[in-house]
């Protein structure tokens, strides 16, 4: 199975100053609704500075090849601890895609916005991996210390095939 990579060159998006998140998850959505209009998906964003021994097109190439970015077993994820210890393969937002879904700019603002406050440095997302949501089972959990329940954990359901979940990926220079 070929996986789609669909880039998008977003020149004025940078983390040095506040990203204008409505305009470039605009652009973003664009793609989106061009290629999965009527789909259920589940959008996981990342970026690729955070993994610095590789560079954003190796990561792309783990990600075809595993179906995930979670290549480092030793490599302790963000926010994967939960009450009840539950399996989270990753993170993501799902929608069924419309004519007018707005989903990047919710995507890519706490990136930018969170990482300051637990004293590191802003996240651009330069790669969002489009999974089928029919592939996917949600798992849903709570952290330790919040009455709030998430809904943005998933894992795949053939644990043996994660690329499979994969509809395409999309890469912003």
């Amino acid at each position: 199975m070929s996986i789609p990579i669909f880039e998008i060159h977003l020149p004025e998006y940078n983390v040095k100053t506040t990203p204008d998140h409505k305009s470039i998850g605009k652009k973003i959505d664009a793609i989106i609704i061009k290629n999965f209009l009527g789909d259920k998906i589940a959008i996981r964003g990342l970026g690729s500075q955070e993994h610095p021994s590789k560079t954003q097109d190796e990561l792309i190439e783990i990600i075809k090849q595993q179906g995930i970015d979670r290549y480092d077993p030793k490599r302790r994820g963000d926010r994967y601890e939960n009450i009840g210890n539950k399996k989270i393969d990753f993170f993501a937002i799902d929608r069924k895609i419309t004519q007018k879904s707005r989903v990047s700019s919710y995507l890519i603002k706490p990136f930018y916005k969170y990482p300051p406050q637990f004293g590191r440095v802003p996240i651009k997302v330069d790669i969002l991996i489009i999974y089928d949501m029919a592939k996917l089972k949600r798992v849903v959990h709570q952290y330790e210390g919040r009455k709030d329940i998430k809904r943005d954990g998933f894992v795949f359901k053939d644990q043996n095939n994660k690329p499979d979940a994969i509809k395409a990926i999309i890469k912003i220079t």
